[in-house]
């Protein structure tokens, strides 16, 4: 398992590297239009698992669509503040740091933005019993912004 760093060591870093970037605007309509979005990744990442046994490689398309939903609502949500976040650590440190009422896990966040990392750069797998480690929170989480970002839209639900 991979050391990772620190919420605080992350969020310094972020602020000194300018990451933190202001938006002149919130778009709602692009917000709205992520939000659809995060749900079709949803949609399909349960589609997928639906359809498929425990050794199906598949389990890395079913994560990624999970992570990628996540970190769309977080992107989605933060524009609310005004803020355009690329790096997704970063993304992920501002959202924890500013965003105490969730109790979002960072060290969640680190471990997902690991995986996928390592599936996309560096050919790792991912298998079921990853997903399974992390579907509760990934529902959780999604589930969290999914809602206020609605709340916030005005969207009944």
């Amino acid at each position: 398992m991979p050391k990772f760093i620190t919420l605080e060591e992350a969020d310094e870093l972020c602020k000194r590297s300018g990451e933190y970037k202001k938006l002149a605007f919130v778009n709602r309509q692009q917000i709205k239009s992520l939000l659809e979005n995060a749900e079709t990744n949803v949609n399909s990442a349960n589609l997928i698992a639906s359809s498929i046994d425990e050794k199906d490689p598949k389990w890395m398309s079913v994560y990624i669509d999970y992570y990628d939903a996540l970190h769309i609502l977080a992107e989605a949500f933060l524009q609310f503040e005004n803020r355009k976040i690329a790096n997704h650590q970063c993304l992920f440190a501002f959202l924890c740091k500013n965003h105490p009422e969730f109790e979002f896990d960072w060290y969640f966040f680190e471990e997902i933005r690991f995986n996928r990392n390592g599936a996309h750069y560096y050919g790792k797998k991912i298998a079921y019993e990853d997903w399974e480690k992390a579907k509760l929170k990934f529902n959780l989480y999604v589930s969290a912004l999914k809602k206020e970002i609605e709340k916030r839209l005005g969207i009944s639900l």
